[in-house]
Formats: C-alpha cells, sequence, structure tokens
C-alpha cells in the first residue's frame, strides 16, 4: 500500500515537471506586405484655390443726358464690338447741332468780312501814298516858284497843309490795316470757337447712340425705355454691363512662404519665375476630376498685401466653350520645383510619433526604422525627400503588428501610381502660344543664374 502511493506521487511529479519545462508554443512571426518605392521624375505642382474674372469688364454708362427712347440688346446674350446698344432721344442735341452750325456759318462770314476789310484798308493805304506823293512834289515846286518870286507864300503855306493833310491820311489808313487785321484774328478765334462748339455738338449727338465697346456677355436692362438718364459724370446711369468671355482670368493668392520658396527657386535658376515666364497652369472647375484647362501664368503682384500677408497672381486660360464663367471658383495648379526623380510611397506606409515621421523597411527580415521627410502627394504617393533611396523593402501594411528588431515574414505588394493628369515635366510656353502681351525682359541676375546652373548641369552630365 505504502509503495503504492509512493510511486504515484513519483509519477505525479515527474508529469508536473514535464509541463512547466515545455511551455506554450512560440508565435510565428507577424506577416507584412513589403513592396519596393517608386522611383519617377516628378514636378510638384503647387494648389491654389483661385476665382475666374474677365479680361475685359465695362459698366455701360449714358455720356450724355436725356431720355432713354430705344433699347437694342437682349439681357444676357452675347454682343459684338460696335453693337447698337441704346439710343437715348437726340432731337434736342441734332437742334443743338444745327444752332452750332449757323453759329459756325456767322463766324465764318464774319471772318471773310475782316479780309474784305483789310482789303479795303490797303486800297485806302494806296490811295494816302499817292496823295502823299503829290502833296510832297507840289510842296517841292511851290517852295521853287517861291524863290523865283513866281508864287505867293500863301501858295506856299496851302502846299505844305495839303502835304500834312497827307501825311495823316497815310497814318490812318496805316491803322486802318491795323484795325482789319485785328478783326481778322478776332473773326478767326469766334470761327474756331463754332467749330469747336459745333464738335461737341455733334459729340453730344453721336453719344446719344451707344454702341459696345468689347464683345462679351452683355448683363441685364438696368433702366427701361422712356426713363430719364443722366451722363457725363462719374455717378452717371448705369445702363448695364459687358464681361468678355475669351480669354478669361484666373486669380489667387500665395502667402509669404510660398512667395518666398518661387523667389529661392527662381534665383538658383532652378524655376524661371512666373513675373516674366509664361510657366503653365492647370485649372479645374468643382465639377470637374483633374485639370482639364490648360493656361499660362500671366501677372504677379509687385508687393505682398500687409493685411493678407499674400500677394496676388494670375493665369491666363482660353474659353471658347464659354465654360469658365465669371465669379466661379476653380482649383488650379502652378508648377513649385523644377523636375526631378523623386522617391514615392503610399501614406499608409508612413508611421507618425510625437516628434517625426517614419517608415519601417526590412533588412535580412529584420524590422528598422528610418526616419524620413515627406514632402506633398504626386500621383497619389507621398514624396519622401529624405530618408530613402528608393531600393529599400518598405512595409505597406501591418504596421501596427511590428516593431524595430522584429523578425517577420513578407508578402510581396505593389505600389499603385495614380496619375493625376498633371505632367511630369515642364517648359515655359514658347510666344506662339501666349494668351496675353509679351512680358518684360527677364533681369541680369535671373539670366546669369540660369545659365551657369545650365552649364553646371552640362558638365556633371
Amino acid at each position: 500500500m505504502i509503495a503504492a502511493l509512493a510511486l504515484a506521487v513519483l509519477a505525479a511529479s515527474a508529469t508536473g515537471c514535464g509541463t512547466a519545462e515545455s511551455g506554450p508554443p512560440p508565435q510565428p512571426p507577424p506577416v507584412v506586405t513589403v513592396a519596393t518605392p517608386v522611383r519617377k521624375q516628378t514636378v510638384e505642382w503647387d494648389a491654389y484655390t483661385g476665382r475666374l474674372e474677365p479680361v475685359d469688364f465695362v459698366e455701360v454708362r449714358a455720356r450724355v443726358s436725356g431720355y432713354l427712347q430705344t433699347i437694342h440688346f437682349e439681357e444676357g446674350q452675347p454682343v459684338k464690338e460696335g453693337d447698337l446698344l441704346c439710343v437715348i432721344d437726340p432731337r434736342p442735341f441734332q437742334a443743338e447741332l444745327n444752332r452750332a452750325k449757323a453759329a459756325l456759318r456767322q463766324a465764318e462770314s464774319q471772318l471773310q468780312q475782316a479780309h474784305a476789310q483789310l482789303a479795303e484798308a490797303k486800297a485806302q493805304q494806296l490811295q494816302s501814298n499817292a496823295q502823299l506823293q503829290l502833296a510832297r512834289t507840289r510842296v517841292e515846286r511851290a517852295r521853287l516858284l517861291s524863290r523865283r518870286d513866281a508864287a505867293t507864300q500863301e501858295t506856299v503855306d496851302q502846299r505844305e497843309a495839303d502835304l500834312v493833310q497827307a501825311q495823316a491820311d497815310v497814318e490812318v489808313s496805316k491803322a486802318g490795316i491795323s484795325a482789319a487785321e485785328a478783326a481778322i484774328e478776332t473773326a478767326k478765334a469766334s470761327v474756331a470757337a463754332a467749330r469747336a462748339g459745333e464738335e461737341a455738338a455733334q459729340l453730344d449727338l453721336d453719344y446719344t447712340r451707344i454702341y459696345a465697346p468689347i464683345s462679351g456677355m452683355i448683363s441685364s436692362e438696368n433702366v427701361t425705355e422712356g426713363n430719364y438718364v443722366s451722363g457725363g459724370t462719374a455717378t452717371a446711369t448705369l445702363l448695364t454691363t459687358i464681361a468678355s468671355f475669351d480669354p478669361i482670368y484666373c486669380t489667387f493668392d500665395a502667402n509669404e512662404q510660398e512667395v518666398l520658396k518661387y523667389v529661392r527657386l527662381a534665383q538658383a535658376g532652378q524655376r524661371k519665375s512666373s513675373r516674366f515666364a509664361k510657366n503653365p497652369v492647370f485649372l479645374g472647375l468643382m465639377d470637374e476630376d483633374g485639370f482639364p484647362h490648360n493656361g499660362h501664368m500671366d501677372f504677379v503682384d509687385n508687393r505682398l498685401d500687409p493685411n493678407t500677408a499674400s500677394m496676388r497672381a494670375r493665369g491666363v486660360f482660353s474659353n471658347e466653350d464659354r465654360l469658365l464663367v465669371p465669379g466661379m471658383f476653380a482649383r488650379i495648379r502652378i508648377p513649385g520645383s523644377a523636375p526631378y526623380n523623386a522617391v514615392l510611397i503610399p501614406d499608409s506606409a508612413v508611421g507618425i510619433d510625437q516628434s517625426s515621421q517614419y517608415v519601417y523597411v526590412v533588412v535580412d527580415g529584420i524590422i528598422e526604422r528610418r526616419g524620413v521627410e515627406l514632402g506633398p502627394i504626386v500621383d497619389g504617393l507621398r514624396v519622401v525627400r529624405t530618408g530613402l533611396e528608393g531600393d529599400e523593402t518598405l512595409v505597406i501594411e501591418g504596421l501596427l503588428l511590428v516593431r524595430p528588431g522584429m523578425e517577420v515574414t513578407v508578402n510581396e505588394g505593389t505600389i499603385e501610381v495614380v496619375d493625376d493628369g498633371l505632367p511630369d515635366d515642364y517648359e515655359p510656353l514658347p510666344p506662339e502660344q501666349w494668351l496675353s502681351p509679351e512680358p518684360h525682359p527677364l533681369p541680369d541676375w535671373f539670366e546669369t543664374r540660369t545659365n551657369r546652373t545650365s552649364a553646371a548641369e552640362g558638365a556633371a552630365q
């Protein structure tokens, strides 16, 4: 009995010791999905939200006051430059023009009369000169006869008085010529004033017919026929407005950090400044996929707005189908870098802690952590500025299952590139594709740095 009990205790002890030594079975290494990062030529396209604006916008106002007689446009329809829009009652202006023409004819007749007076004064002068010459001859003859006692002193005195009278007549004729010449100048001034009055009256009459100054889409009628409209001042009656449609502007604002980035890139010769070059711009409306509208930069302001710390810029786009309407918001993309070879990874491969961003790579079946500096999204993937070379085995799925130093089992995966419709290279548009006037020449520092950079790139190749 005692022996049997001892054998049972020994058996139980043996069984317990065996269980403690074996323990639970080891866990298999976690399974993660890995792939090689994508390497491709890339351009970083900076994103902005802009508002569409017409290239030309005109407020059609009356230039003369009067009653609106007729309206010749359809509201909300396109008009061409030179189309008749409105007519203001022209009868008062026609009467004023007739009065001005009559005043001009009167002034011209006065000028002719003054010329006739001048001719008469000149003839009078000739007659006076002849009388003077005759008086001088008679005085000399009378004096000669008096010395010979052939004429009396009274005769001599009479001839000398006639000479003085002839001299006075000459002076009177000269004064008559001066008066006639002054009358001519006065008449000429009257003619000029009358002609200016006629031109002003003709202008006022022409202004009664209001034509479209530009081509575009016209707005509604602000005044109906029969109403009195005032014109000729800054507060003249607004009749309607016209906005051009093709081409069309899209304006947007860049903050100070972005402006500094573009300036640095231009100074380094990596990206031509949009102030001097027609860099491409891509635009998409709110209901469109991608950016189907192509244009180019047209304007960059000369300072930052002190209220918003941003700089206004503008792109211009063709709008033949008139899909782009002034006032719409639009998504636009402008080049934010020079073309370069980038390393691209999905956002799912990025881990974030309190101080940095990181990824996991697999080296010889062991997890390693790599700190990375990330850039924007291109083709649906995140640009890696530093931290990866592009030939690593990157963990793209299963980040929460692993820690640095762990052994893992890998499954091969792929990184999908989603084309965003934006090119991977670009050049400023050539002049034949411009939609706006030629820009000013590039500054010396820009050309110098660009040439220096091009020469360095050629030497490196």
